[in-house]
């Protein structure tokens, strides 16, 4: 296999191992009848949007490292690298937030108790799957150079922020102090 086949393999193993990871993660929650679906922290369609538009920096990335031209300039093999790593980097962290809240994983606001994760990963951020999720978007920005990929995920991410923000107050109504001291002792990205 050829240096770009390995890049392509690289870069499109991580969002496809990704998404089969979630879902499978989804189903077992459903089999142990835990309702993995929260109630949406901000309007509804902008938060269910702002989750189908990662997949295009995503496939952009993707697109690219398969040779089909989505940039308008060319990429530097050092800002090619950086992209790698934050690619790499970006999906490690989103499976180890995601694999790290068990059982209460929600997609939004939990609708019923759950526990409060500060274990793990959850000790160096409070929210590393947003981390997570940004830093594919930084990476697919890099690794295009596309302006149009460079404004998707920076909206993505401006509306991670807002659904992070109303998701903390989801956190501090069902957990309190508890949160509250959480808080203090770990940031809220790093």
């Amino acid at each position: 296999m050829s240096a770009s086949g390995y890049e392509q393999v690289f870069v499109a193993s991580f969002p496809g191992l990704f998404l089969i990871g979630l879902t499978a993660g989804l189903i077992a929650l459903r089999r142990q009848k835990i309702d993995f679906q929260g109630s949406p922290p901000i309007e509804k369609n902008i938060f269910y949007l702002s989750k189908l538009a990662m997949l295009i920096p995503w496939s952009a990335m993707v697109l690219q490292s398969f040779g089909v031209r989505v940039s308008f300039a060319g990429v530097p093999p050092a800002l090619k690298w950086v992209a790698l790593v934050l690619w790499a980097a970006g999906f490690s962290l989103a499976v180890a937030g995601r694999f790290g809240l068990g059982s209460s994983f929600r997609v939004g606001c939990a609708k019923e108790e759950t526990t409060l994760r500060t274990d793990g990963i959850f000790r160096l951020s409070r929210n590393p799957i947003y981390v997570g999720l940004n830093a594919t978007m930084l990476a697919s920005a890099l690794y295009t150079l596309n302006p149009v990929v460079l404004l998707t995920g920076a909206g993505v991410s401006a509306v991670h922020h807002r659904i992070i923000l109303a998701e903390e107050e989801c956190l501090r109504r069902m957990f309190g102090k508890a949160y509250e001291d959480y808080c203090l002792r770990v940031g809220r990205y790093l």
